[in-house]
């Protein structure tokens, strides 16, 4: 009796081990795509003594609340990160960055960027409310980024006067 199977052609073998090397390919791509995840950045204050209760951190980036956490000498990365409410999908765990400030950083104002701040953080600039916090928002998002501060007063509400009071707390970076 003759065998009925039908021998498979080299062109198949071929196509079939290249769709698993593409597929191989492209599983590892995105597991190391670093360019869709946000690192975390916790910012420590220059310490001239030793951590006491009232040292606190600055954590931004991928998690539920950015802001300063209060922290104590047996204080954990993961406890800051508890914190902050947790990491969002969005982070990359092993994207954390640790910056110590300069002298020169110390002494200067922490800046609220207008071309990537939430409207409650632009609320909180002196002079700013709810209504033009929006309006900045809505401008950016019109107009695309601020290219400097000095956009500000292009945003309806916001005059000379305003501008004067908030142009040294914000930041187009």
């Amino acid at each position: 009796m003759r065998n009925l199977k039908r021998p498979r052609s080299n062109n198949t073998i071929i196509t079939f081990v290249l769709i698993i090397i593409i597929a191989g390919g492209i599983a590892t791509l995105l597991q190391l795509h670093p360019w869709a995840k946000e690192p975390i950045e916790i910012i420590i204050p220059e310490v001239k003594a030793p951590i006491s209760d009232s040292t606190e951190l600055y954590i931004d980036g991928a998690v539920a609340r950015p802001g300063r956490y209060p922290v104590d000498r047996d204080s954990t990365i993961n406890d800051l990160l508890f914190l902050a409410g947790g990491l969002t999908d969005a982070a990359d765990a092993s994207e954390i960055k640790l910056h110590v400030p300069s002298q020169d950083e110390v002494n200067q104002p922490q800046r609220i960027s207008i071309n990537h701040a939430d409207a409650w953080l632009l609320d909180a600039l002196p002079g700013i409310g709810p209504t033009t916090a929006q309006r900045i928002i809505d401008y950016r998002e019109t107009n695309g980024p601020f290219v400097t501060v000095y956009g500000l007063m292009l945003v309806p509400g916001i005059g000379e006067s305003s501008f004067n009071n908030i142009k040294d707390l914000v930041t187009v970076e």
